[in-house]
């Protein structure tokens, strides 16, 4: 039988604890578990209805996510997980490590009320708790929008997390390709062109919004650690640049945040800043597929009154 994905979460910690150096690839973890809940070719290889993943994969994934929240994993080079001391102590103190134990730990805490306000500011209706999702007075439709939501957030800060991890020349890319997705830039090579001579006076790039040139964007551009937030003074001096460049837009993207001094300085020096968080990063870069892809679609269908009517 396959795991779910809570009972996935122990075995994912022993993966680890049992790897070289305790740190292991995703694909490895899930070859791993797959041994120890004895699964067979089938089950191993058993897909969604929609034929385009694994359910094993799927399952280890989200267990992946919740422990990565939770502190008892670790993501310290690409591609590659490790576990840390509190997974270690988990390992030694629980004989079940699930949603529930996962819930004593504030950075896990602080996901999940964070993934449920994102979802009410996305709910025009009456917000629906994450318990909900289990409540047998709500509809089918608001369930499936819960999770969408739920699935969509974990991805968000998943995406956000490796992309502060990348080299500077591949975040260079990545702001490039978004940029281009998002109708910026002219071609591929003069957008790369224009991002490629960084630090110049405070610019880290200029993109053509024309062929010709004619009206550009100067571009300020931190790929920093999520507590290492954009100040006032970094604003203050992107807007001296611009004015040196005689600029009319600036756009200053952030993997972190920005203060609150220093949204309200870009506000009170001039409307031609827009500033970009590591949030609503990672919400553009899914909604233009830069480092995502579309996994399933679903059609959701309705009776049409008015065939009927006929």
């Amino acid at each position: 039988m396959i795991p779910n994905y809570q009972e996935c979460m122990k075995p994912f910690l022993l993966a680890l604890a049992e790897a070289p150096n305790n740190e292991a690839k995703l694909q490895d973890i899930i070859i791993n578990i797959s041994n120890q809940w004895h699964l067979t070719n089938e089950e191993r290889n058993r897909m969604f209805s929609t034929g385009k993943q694994r359910i094993i994969d799927n399952r280890v994934g989200w267990a992946r996510t919740y422990l990565l929240k939770a502190g008892l994993i670790q993501s310290p080079r690409r591609a590659y997980f490790s576990i840390t001391p509190r997974g270690i102590e988990a390992l030694q103190q629980s004989q079940t490590i699930n949603t529930s134990y996962l819930k004593q730990f504030d950075e896990f805490m602080a996901f999940i009320q964070q993934s449920n306000t994102d979802s009410k500011k996305q709910d025009s209706q009456a917000p629906l708790q994450e318990e909900d999702t289990d409540d047998d007075n709500i509809t089918p439709d608001e369930a499936l929008l819960v999770s969408y939501r739920k699935i969509n957030n974990a991805l968000a800060e998943d995406i956000l997390e490796r992309t502060r991890k990348v080299t500077p020349e591949f975040f260079e890319q990545l702001l490039i390709n978004l940029l281009l997705a998002m109708g910026y830039g002219s071609t591929k090579e003069s957008t790369a062109h224009a991002l490629g001579k960084s630090g110049d006076n405070g610019i880290d790039g200029v993109i053509n919004q024309d062929p010709l040139g004619v009206d550009q964007i100067y571009i300020q551009a931190k790929r920093y650690a999520e507590t290492n937030k954009v100040g006032a003074g970094e604003i203050r001096d992107f807007f001296g640049a611009l004015n040196l460049k005689n600029a009319q837009k600036g756009l200053f993207i952030t993997t972190s945040d920005f203060t609150a001094s220093a949204k309200e300085t870009a506000h009170q020096l001039s409307s031609r800043i827009v500033l970009i968080n590591g949030k609503e990063l990672a919400k553009l870069m899914l909604r233009y597929n830069i480092g995502s892809r579309d996994e399933q679609v679903l059609h959701l269908k309705k009776i049409d009154e008015d065939f009927f009517e006929m």
